[in-house]
């Protein structure tokens, strides 16, 4: 059987490269220059809506109380708030009334939570098509994802850090948070993760035996592709369709076996329903619809969905996940960098950890943000992706960290004036985003 896959994709997401793949006399077919991301632009997508139990789902949440979690399904802890707002849905009909499920304890309920927060090192091995080893210029195609797990704990995302949300140093999704509740938080409201390191996966690809052929003037399908650093070693960087990466992320069937990252994780409990999860990968990033110049999308939360079983009472399983690559410095940009799309998937999963699922609740007005992105979803990071002042440089254990600004609840619900601290619609820079988005239409039209 195969199983409904929730994303949501932003910056964190997606950037795109300006015109074809930068490719050379002396590379190989899948091989691209270093600098091949240097002049990217911010794309923007938004995944597939799962409809797994979306109908029984749905009717919970309206007989639902305020501040109560997401009834029916066994995930981690969540509540649920609801506001109004002039807008529209997808299909343009008009809507007052929207909902929400965020993650944590309500901010009114005067108890915090803490949350585990496995961090999965996840290696990349790329492979010849015959599934093979395979050697460039005399160095293998492995990409080592544990060496960037303790620059990601001792970062801003599981340390703590001064912010003025909170009276105390807090860990940057809570200060967040606790921003955008600042009209009716309880002083002991704090949502934290405890990060271990679970155990190193590693994500085997074979190159499809399409790529570097051409038919009819048709470049042929690359499962993927890479740069080399300097040293001739791999990798500056690797391009993986996101299709591809996908089947060897999630599990396809249920029950699930060892043969995905995620389906190995779950059997042995790395990851759990009841944790906020990532997946941390070395500079992967991937493109779409089979075509490496429509790149490059750096991470995106989800979840996983299984079925209940008889221990957990026959109840939906939703196993809460984000997958984000390091960024190596230069890639994209000085500020665009290390731990930017970790906090950029992390916040949204906060705001947003079911993405959407059964088609209604985080649904929230159309909105256009300053970097032109056009949504109708509760993705704080969307909206500020690809700004000059998207990031919030911290420095801590003698290392600078870049992560991103985020939208605030009160910008989603076109509320004027905001509730959130100081009035901000961003945060933890409350200048990055100053104004309302103007209604908007379905996709934004005139």
């Amino acid at each position: 059987m195969k199983k409904g896959l929730q994303l949501s994709l932003g910056l964190m997401g997606a950037l795109a490269l300006l015109g074809a793949s930068v490719t050379a006399a002396a590379l190989e077919p899948d091989q691209l220059a270093a600098t091949s991301l240097a002049n990217a632009r911010s794309l923007h997508v938004r995944g597939p809506t799962n409809a797994v139990g979306a109908a029984q789902l749905a009717a919970g949440l309206q007989n639902t109380s305020s501040n109560s979690g997401v009834p029916g399904i066994d995930s981690l802890v969540n509540f649920t708030g609801q506001y109004r707002a002039n807008g529209v849905d997808s299909s343009g009909n008009p809507v007052t009334h929207w909902t929400y499920a965020m993650v944590g304890h309500s901010p009114r309920s005067e108890e915090g939570v803490t949350l585990r927060a496995p961090v999965i090192a996840v290696s990349m091995d790329l492979r010849d098509m015959k599934g093979h080893v395979r050697h460039v210029n005399g160095h293998r195609l492995y990409s080592d994802g544990t060496q960037y797990v303790q620059p990601v704990l001792q970062s801003p995302i599981f340390q703590n850090f001064w912010y003025s949300s909170s009276d105390r140093p807090t860990q940057y999704t809570d200060a967040i948070q606790r921003a955008e509740f600042w009209g009716d938080l309880e002083d002991g409201w704090h949502t934290l993760l405890t990060p271990f390191v679970g155990h190193e996966r590693v994500m085997q690809l074979s190159q499809d035996p399409a790529c570097g052929t051409t038919t009819n003037g048709v470049a042929g399908h690359c499962n993927y592709e890479f740069a080399l650093n300097t040293d001739g070693s791999c990798c500056a960087f690797i391009l993986v369709d996101i299709n591809v990466f996908s089947n060897a992320l999630f599990p396809p069937t249920f029950p699930v076996d060892n043969t995905t990252i995620i389906g190995a994780a779950e059997l042995n409990g790395d990851m759990t329903t009841q944790d906020v999860s990532t997946t941390l990968f070395p500079n992967t990033f991937l493109y779409l619809n089979g075509d490496p110049t429509q790149c490059c999308v750096l991470g995106f939360h989800s979840f996983d969905f299984e079925p209940g079983v008889a221990s957990n009472g026959n109840v939906q399983r939703f196993y809460v996940m984000n997958y984000s690559a390091w960024i190596s410095p230069g890639l994209f940009g000085a500020a665009f960098t290390d731990i930017t799309a970790v906090s950029h998937e992390l916040a949204e999963t906060f705001n947003d950890p079911f993405v959407v699922f059964d088609g209604v609740t985080n649904l929230t007005p159309w909105w256009l943000s300053p970097n032109g992105n056009c949504q109708n979803d509760l993705e704080v990071g969307d909206v500020v992706e690809g700004l000059p002042n998207a990031t919030y440089p911290i420095t801590m254990h003698g290392f600078t960290y870049h992560p991103q600004n985020e939208a605030l609840l009160p910008w989603f619900e076109f509320q004027s004036p905001s509730r959130a601290i100081g009035g901000a619609y961003s945060y933890p820079d409350p200048s990055v985003i100053t104004a309302l988005s103007p209604p908007e239409k379905v996709n934004c039209a005139p």
